[in-house]
């Protein structure tokens, strides 16, 4: 487990939050914690999907899909067969919709979600480049190859100056790294009872050529 104490206290805040991480799915429970708005299962991903995700990178091409769906009354995982088909001719292809379709299913079991808002995209950019927080309840991020996102310890960063770039930390340390394959689950302004604590991230900065495959996963209802 690794909980980071604030630092450089920030006036409005009289909450202790904190983040938690460790190398086991039970880890992503902890956002149900009051204290708590990040949540990260420090994962290594099996060799086929990281190879799978690699190679998708590879070929250069975009890719940016969307999907809102209801979960199955049954229990069963999703099929999320459709998704990224112009892959399904690449090696590991039906291992990464498999891990897919666990991580919905999982998402949708912890929070309660019967509605779920999924995307799957290329980035070549950062797409969020400012420290910000979401207004959602909470969202999934899990990176399968590139860098990870950026977060903020709570306290490293005045949140009535969100935006503000010279307002933004450059000491290094207070910046954390959500690690390629790590599966992060991120609580926003909207989770009730966390106004004022969603936890403040960004996309990170990419090198010219370098690129990300990325899935996020929100909470619709």
């Amino acid at each position: 487990m690794l909980t980071l104490t604030p630092v450089v206290a920030n006036p409005a805040a009289t909450r202790a939050i904190h983040q938690h991480q460790a190398a086991t799915p039970g880890a992503l429970a902890r956002i149900l914690n009051d204290d708590v708005n990040l949540a990260v299962w420090n994962r290594q991903l099996p060799a086929h999907i990281e190879d799978f995700a690699t190679l998708l990178l590879s070929l250069n091409e975009p890719l940016a899909e969307s999907l809102a769906f209801e979960m199955p009354d049954d229990e069963a995982e999703p099929d999320l067969h459709g998704l990224a088909s112009r892959f399904s001719d690449l090696q590991g292809y039906e291992g990464f919709i498999a891990d897919l379709s666990w991580l919905v299913r999982a998402f949708a079991c912890l929070l309660g979600a019967r509605r779920i808002g999924l995307r799957l995209r290329v980035l070549d950019k950062a797409m969020c480049p400012r420290f910000h927080v979401d207004h959602v309840p909470v969202r999934l991020i899990t990176t399968y190859a590139g860098i990870g996102s950026q977060w903020l310890m709570e306290g490293a960063m005045d949140r009535r100056q969100l935006g503000k770039p010279d307002a933004e930390p450059q000491d290094n340390s207070l910046i954390g790294q959500i690690a390629s394959g790590d599966v992060a689950l991120l609580k926003g302004e909207k989770w009730h009872g966390n106004e004022g604590f969603g936890l403040i991230h960004r996309s990170p900065q990419l090198a010219a050529g370098e690129r990300r495959l990325i899935l996020t996963l929100d909470w619709l209802s």
